[in-house]
């Protein structure tokens, strides 16, 4: 889509992060069911190795499906980028690994989803110095 126009909420919903296909002239996102890209050369993967040059390397780093879907996120939310993960629990775990450093402490409510919950008080606690009690009073 276009940034010099603004569109609503529901008008980025479907099209944002994509335009149609030049050839077919396609509004549908194509899945790129793959898990593996081709380089041109050496020079191209040591580019894109080498972060020098975007692009396509290993589906699970980035796939142009999923590139998709961040942009519209992103587009929706009103931001820069996005970034999509495998599940929920891994979101947290990435933002939580990406903003605290050893020693920070993570406060939250007991009255989480029992997953989350049990991701902050019990598998987070095994990066710390101090052992945790499998029976922590509330």
């Amino acid at each position: 889509m276009s940034n010099d126009r603004k569109f609503g909420f529901n008008t980025q919903a479907l099209h944002a992060g994509y335009s149609p296909d030049p050839t077919t002239g396609s509004r549908a996102v194509p899945l790129y069911q793959t898990s593996s890209y081709q380089f041109r050369d050496t020079d191209h993967a040591a580019a894109l190795f080498g972060l020098t040059e975007a692009g396509n390397i290993y589906t699970r780093i980035m796939n142009p499906t999923t590139d998709v879907f961040e942009q519209r996120v992103a587009a929706l939310q009103g931001g820069v980028a996005a970034l999509a993960t495998a599940s929920g629990q891994f979101a947290q775990t990435l933002t939580a690994l990406s903003l605290c450093d050893s020693g920070d402490e993570i406060i939250s409510s007991s009255a989480l989803y029992g997953g989350t919950y049990t991701l902050w008080k019990y598998s987070f606690a095994r990066f710390t110095r101090q052992p945790q009690t499998r029976n922590p009073r509330f």
